[in-house]
C-alpha cells in the first residue's frame, strides 16, 4: 500500500495534507496519534468510503479512486462503532454478511463456523449481540472483517474502550493474523499498542507524517533515555534535584529515595550518566545505585505532537 501526497480537505478545513505512506505486505503498519490527526479520515480514503482531494493511493496495487469497487472486494475493515445488527445472535450476524459478500451458502456456514472457533465466540454464538461485552463485540467485528479473507485488514482503534484483558486479546488475534501473512494497517492511541503490534509507526498530527520507522527507531531518534538513581541519603534529595535540573529535565521523586531524570543534550547516554553522577559526588550527594532507562515511545509521542517536528 502506497500513498503520496494523499490531502483531504472539508470545506476550508484540511484534515490529511499531503500523506505519504509506505506499506509492505504481510506487515503490521501502526498509524499512531492523537484525537483529530486524521487517523480515521486517512482510513475511510483507503478503503473507498472517502475521495481524496489531491493526491494518491494506491492499495493492494488499485488505485482507491479508479478502482474502488475492486479494491474493497479485496481489503477488510473494522471501524471504531461496529457494523453488526445487535438484535441478531453473533452467528446469524456473520452469516448474514458472508451471504451478502457473496459466499454460497455452504461455504458461509464454514467460514463462520471456523471465524466462530478462532475468535473463541463459539458458546457464544447463539445470543443477541447487544448481550456481548466490549472484549466479545470486538472479536466479532474483527472476525466479520475476515469473513472475504482479506489480503490487507484496517483496524481503525480496535481496543478503544476495553479493558486490558480483552485488549490482550485483541492484540493476540492481530499478531497471528500478521504471522499467517495478512498486512494490517492499525491506528491507535495507545503507546503500549503499537509498540506491541506494529514493525513500522508513523506518527500523525494536523494531518501530516511527523515521524516514520520502527518502534525502537523512533524511541533511538526522538527520545531521550531517562536516569533512574538511589539516594543512600534522603536528607541530600534537594541538592541532588537541584544537580539534576542543571544536567539533565524533568527530575522527579519516586519512593521517596528514587530520582528519576531524561538526560538532555546530544552527548552520547555514557558520556551524559557520567557528567550526572561527577556533578552529584562534587555537591556531596551519595548515590547507592543507578542505572539508565532506555525512551518510552510515549515520550516520542509527546514531544512530536506537542512540537509540531516534522520528520
Amino acid at each position: 500500500m502506497e500513498t503520496h501526497g494523499l490531502t483531504r480537505a472539508f470545506g476550508t478545513t484540511t484534515a490529511v495534507e499531503g500523506l505519504d505512506l509506505r506499506v509492505r505486505a504481510g506487515t503490521v503498519f501502526g498509524l499512531l496519534g492523537p484525537n483529530g490527526a486524521g487517523k480515521t479520515t486517512t482510513v475511510r480514503m483507503l478503503t473507498t468510503h472517502l475521495t481524496p482531494t489531491g493526491g494518491t493511493a494506491r492499495v493492494l496495487g488499485l488505485d482507491v479512486v479508479a478502482q474502488a469497487r475492486r479494491v474493497r472486494t479485496l481489503i477488510g475493515v473494522t471501524g471504531q462503532e461496529s457494523g453488526l445488527d445487535e438484535e441478531v445472535d453473533g452467528r446469524t450476524g456473520l452469516t448474514l454478511l458472508a451471504r451478502l459478500s457473496g459466499h454460497r451458502r455452504v461455504v458461509a456456514r464454514d467460514r463462520v463456523e471456523r471465524l466462530l472457533e478462532v475468535f473463541d465466540l463459539t458458546e457464544a454464538a447463539g445470543r443477541a449481540v447487544r448481550t456481548y461485552s466490549g472484549g466479545m463485540r470486538r472479536r466479532l467485528d474483527i472476525a466479520a472483517s475476515l469473513l472475504g479473507s482479506p489480503r490487507l485488514l484496517f483496524l481503525d482503534e480496535p481496543t478503544t474502550g476495553l479493558d486490558p484483558r480483552s485488549r490482550d486479546q485483541v492484540w493476540r488475534m492481530v499478531r497471528s493474523l500478521a504471522e499467517q501473512g495478512t498486512t494490517v494497517l492499525l491506528t491507535t492511541q495507545y503507546l503500549a499498542e503499537a509498540d506491541q503490534l506494529a514493525d513500522r509507526v508513523a506518527v500523525i498530527g494536523r494531518g501530516r507524517v511527523l515521524a516514520e520507522g520502527t518502534p525502537a527507531r523512533l524511541r533511538a531518534d526522538h527520545g531521550r533515555p531517562r536516569l533512574r538513581l538511589r539516594l543512600e541519603e534522603r536528607g541530600h534529595l534537594d541538592t541532588a534535584r537541584r544537580v539534576l535540573a542543571e544536567h539533565a529535565v524533568h527530575p522527579e521523586l519516586r519512593d521517596g529515595d528514587t530520582l528519576t531524570a531524561t538526560l538532555a543534550g546530544e552527548d552520547p547516554v555514557a558520556r551524559s550518566g557520567a557528567r550526572v553522577l561527577d556533578a552529584l559526588a562534587r555537591a556531596g550527594v551519595r548515590v547507592g545505585s543507578f542505572g539508565v532507562q532506555p525512551p518510552e515511545l510515549d515520550e516520542v509521542f509527546l514531544s512530536l505532537t506537542e512540537n509540531g517536528e516534522a520528520a
